[in-house]
């Protein structure tokens, strides 16, 4: 299997592209925090950008519903975005300060969840903005990205915990410890498996639980490699970043992992996400976005 790598030069620098997302007619949209824009990328190639209202909200992770609309996470605005199909931007402030809003996913029923970082808390908005909020066990576990299981639960990383989580939709949490100590998992995501898989940004390994809680780790080839977003492929693939050797990642399902290097230095790969199973796309902060596309 051969794969081709390409990065798009966005107009305007000091972007920093961070999170990204593609909709199932393989329009791209991502967010830039430096800039504090979200923009798409249209089948066309064309570029639009949406100014967020709030000042320096240094907007993260970014996912379309499954109503078509566009939902995202102010970090530092402490609020959670969304852009209507109309083109509308709505932001709903969290209910505590400094919550530091980061991953977010749609969960079964539609509504949209939300890590709080500095806040050791699950979020969850309604469609009518209404949101609420669901404490963890553990002080200064940092949740950071987060993802619906295949067992309908939310699942989500403990950075600072060395912890997945595991919230089912009335807020009982569940949290595994990993293997490796001190490993700092970041990225989630479903395999397509059933199974989730994550990265551990200080292990430098990636991690597979399965929905039971049993836990898999997998060494990365490059040392330091400082892996962040994960998002499933083809088949049982699974893709990943890799900030630190600046490199797309691919474990294979005989859990053989292989490195794509990125063209342009220093790069910092950041989210990822797959367009169909021929294509993946990654934000750079160096102001392009990078799509690797399977060649038959």
């Amino acid at each position: 299997m051969e794969f081709k790598l390409q990065e798009i030069n966005l107009a305007s620098k000091d972007t920093g592209p961070y999170g990204i997302a593609v909709t199932d007619k393989g329009e791209v949209w991502f967010t830039q925090h430096k800039a504090n824009k979200i923009s798409c990328i249209h089948l066309d190639g064309e570029i639009t950008e949406y100014s967020v209202p709030t000042p320096d909200a240094k907007v993260m992770c970014i996912i379309v519903s499954s109503e078509g609309e566009v939902w995202f996470t102010e970090n530092a605005a402490n609020k959670i975005g969304r852009i209507t199909k109309e083109g509308t931007i709505l932001e709903y402030p969290l209910p505590n300060p400094d919550s530091a809003p980061y991953g977010i996913t749609e969960g079964l029923n539609g509504d949209i969840w939300f890590t709080e970082m500095n806040g050791d808390r699950i979020g969850r908005i309604q469609d009518d903005g209404t949101i609420h909020e669901y404490e963890l066990p553990a002080q200064g576990s940092y949740p950071s990205f987060i993802a619906l299981g295949s067992d309908h639960a939310l699942w989500f990383t403990e950075n600072q915990n060395n912890a997945i989580g595991r919230m089912t939709e009335n807020g009982e949490v569940t949290e595994f410890k990993i293997p490796t100590p001190a490993s700092g998992p970041v990225g989630i995501t479903k395999g397509n498996d059933g199974a989730l898989w994550f990265v551990e940004i200080i292990g430098n390994k990636i991690g597979r639980i399965t929905t039971s809680g049993e836990i898999t780790e997998f060494e990365i080839p490059t040392p330091n490699a400082r892996p962040h977003a994960i998002t499933a492929g083809a088949g049982n693939d699974i893709w990943f970043t890799e900030w630190g050797a600046n490199k797309i990642g691919r474990i294979t399902d005989n859990t053989i992992i292989e490195e794509y290097p990125i063209e342009t230095p220093n790069a910092e790969p950041h989210g990822i996400s797959r367009s169909d199973g021929k294509t993946i796309w990654f934000a750079l902060e160096c102001d392009k976005i990078g799509k690797i596309t399977i060649i038959d």
